[in-house]
């Protein structure tokens, strides 16, 4: 293949065949890429997700190579459905790629969503999806998950006494972020140039590690509430509040050396759950309790957080961030 080989040059179907040859194969595909539609085998509920990223608002290509995007694309839409307490399964991608697009970035990305399904969740791979142009790179990506007979969480089940607790990172993607926009806005990041700290923390933002094998174990062990932080752990906090009719009270001496950034960061992919008091796994660590609904959804040490709002992809179109 000639490095100046753009997606313009080739066919749909060769760039689809060149796509699926670096997919694999999901452990429940009955029937695969090539008809209509794939046929999957489960034992439980289905459970269903779809994310979109879109060069600008949600990645910059200067700052993310297509191993990167096809990571990032698996690993935000395999979070959700971890979020449920179930075990990923299957992927369904789509891409809409300008014509100019170099080929070898098209395979990259199969390869970046090819390994994070074997690294996060593995005999999860991509059993399907479309290919169209577009002048945005945009991905989106639908994750199915298979509750192997359990009931799924849902956000909707916290209860007054329950401890609030997390698996993952809290505020690793945002310092990531932060450093990007701070010393790269605009150019690729220079990796090697910088602190083991900052470079794990722009990896983390780049690939994030989302602890899917948690989601399963919490809902095994009884949790009542559950979600991925991908928006910011105070705004998250706050849906499972809303929609559980409580309040979350979140210790800030739990959250970190840096609370804020904990509380405001999103794209860890962090497991955010309620359980009972005795029921907690070893995998998650407290963070706060669940009390009776107050003025505000979140509070921090008992005082209604009042901090940044986590990230709204319609609240401040001036500004995009990734």
């Amino acid at each position: 293949m000639s490095e100046r080989e753009m997606v313009r040059d080739l066919s749909e179907g060769e760039i689809l065949r060149r796509i699926l040859a670096r997919t694999g194969r999901a452990t429940v595909t009955e029937v695969g890429p090539g008809d209509d539609a794939a046929v999957l085998a489960v034992t439980g509920s289905v459970v269903a997700t779809t994310d979109t990223l879109v060069d600008g608002p949600d990645f910059r290509r200067e700052w993310s190579t297509g191993y990167d995007l096809g990571w990032k694309a698996a690993a935000v839409n395999l979070a959700d459905v971890a979020a449920m307490g179930a075990r990923a399964t299957s992927l369904l991608v789509a891409l809409a790629v300008p014509g100019e697009t170099p080929v070898g970035e098209i395979e990259a990305m199969a390869d970046g969503l090819r390994e994070a399904c074997d690294t996060l969740a593995p005999g999860c791979a991509v059993v399907g999806g479309d290919l169209t142009q577009s002048s945005v790179l945009t991905i989106a990506v639908t994750a199915l998950g298979d509750t192997d007979g359990r009931p799924p969480v849902l956000r909707s089940g916290a209860r007054s006494g329950d401890v609030v607790a997390i698996a993952g990172d809290m505020g690793v993607s945002a310092r990531g972020l932060d450093m990007l926009f701070e010393r790269y806005d605009g150019s690729p990041p220079a990796l090697d140039e910088l602190r083991d700290a900052d470079r794990h923390a722009v990896e983390r933002h780049l690939r994030p590690r989302p602890p899917l094998t948690s989601g399963p174990v919490a809902a095994a062990a009884g949790a009542t509430a559950m979600m991925d932080v991908s928006d910011g752990l105070a705004l998250d906090a706050s849906r499972i509040a809303d929609a559980s009719n409580v309040t979350l009270d979140l210790h800030a001496s739990a959250l970190g050396d840096d609370p804020s950034l904990a509380l405001r960061g999103g794209e860890d992919h962090a497991l955010l759950a309620t359980f009972p008091p005795a029921a907690v796994p070893a995998d998650f660590r407290e963070i706060g309790r669940v009390l009776p609904r107050a003025d505000a959804p979140v509070t921090v040490d008992g005082s209604p957080y009042r901090g940044h709002g986590g990230w709204d992809p319609y609240r401040d179109w001036s500004s995009p961030t990734p």
